[in-house]
């Protein structure tokens, strides 16, 4: 009779879901006055690039490797994904997109970086941590 202790791992199990890093595409690009607003889709596909590292590495409230999430809207609309973030265009609200997206993944330990305070409120009541912009602008 084995033990299960005796047994070893699956090989065919499946490996969990890594964590996933939401970013709110719109908060984060306007949370500097650099000029985004000439150009917003240009300032969401050089917010795209820089999280590419995040995707391997993490940040410093959640290990690497992450799944990244760039959320856009309006203008951004139509900014690809790239290896490493996968870029949800949102039909509507990004902010009820980013819900949406925190909902799906529930029991994933999930990241939605934001300054948008009722943003903030609605995704902690459904288990996901927040860190401000500074968390992925460096």
């Amino acid at each position: 009779m084995t033990n299960s202790s005796d047994t070893p791992d699956d090989p065919d199990a499946a490996a969990p879901a890594p964590a996933l890093l939401i970013v709110d595409g719109a908060n984060v690009v306007g949370s500097v006055p650099d000029g985004w607003w000439r150009d917003r889709r240009g300032a969401a596909e050089r917010l795209r690039d820089r999280l590419v590292a995040y995707a391997r590495a993490g940040t410093a409230e959640l290990a690497g490797p992450v799944e990244v999430v760039l959320v856009v809207e309006g203008a951004a609309r139509g900014v690809a994904s790239v290896p490493g973030v996968r870029v949800v265009a949102a039909p509507g609200s990004g902010d009820d997109r980013i819900v949406e997206l925190v909902a799906e993944g529930a029991g994933r330990t999930c990241l939605v970086v934001t300054a948008d305070r009722e943003l903030r409120r609605r995704v902690s009541a459904l288990g996901a941590r927040v860190a401000g912009p500074r968390t992925v602008r460096g």
